[in-house]
């Protein structure tokens, strides 16, 4: 089954929604807020949020689009910051690109050397 009307795509992240696609996503999902299951009534602040969000691989389009909720919405944003945040951290460990902020006394990062015998030595004193 096709659709009457062209499925809209944001050019960039960037653009903005237009008011045709909102009153669109909305008629779709029957005005119900996809995050809390609730009816968005006359006065309430709602926004068309990304399910998928930009910053997690999704798409500016109008299939990855559903209304929600302002407060819900915010909620759902920083979780989804908070997610990728963490997969960034987990990537850069894997990849040898986080540093550690203190680097722990005797490991290989330490300037100090403990030998088996003997006392603690500064690592570029230490004949290999």
């Amino acid at each position: 089954m096709s659709r009457a009307v062209e499925e809209w795509v944001g050019k960039t992240d960037d653009t903005a929604i237009p008011p045709r696609v909102k009153l669109r996503v909305f008629e779709t999902h029957g005005g119900i807020c996809y995050l809390t299951k609730r009816k968005i009534l006359p006065g309430d602040d709602w926004d068309c949020d990304h399910v998928l969000a930009l910053c997690n691989g999704g798409e500016n389009r109008e299939s990855n689009l559903s209304p929600a909720i302002r407060s819900a919405h915010r909620a759902k944003t920083v979780s989804d910051v908070k997610k990728r945040a963490k997969t960034d951290r987990v990537r850069k460990k894997h990849l040898g690109l986080h540093k550690p902020k203190h680097i722990m006394p005797g490991s290989k990062d330490s300037k100090w050397k403990k030998p088996l015998h003997g006392p603690a030595v500064r690592r570029d004193k230490v004949d290999f």
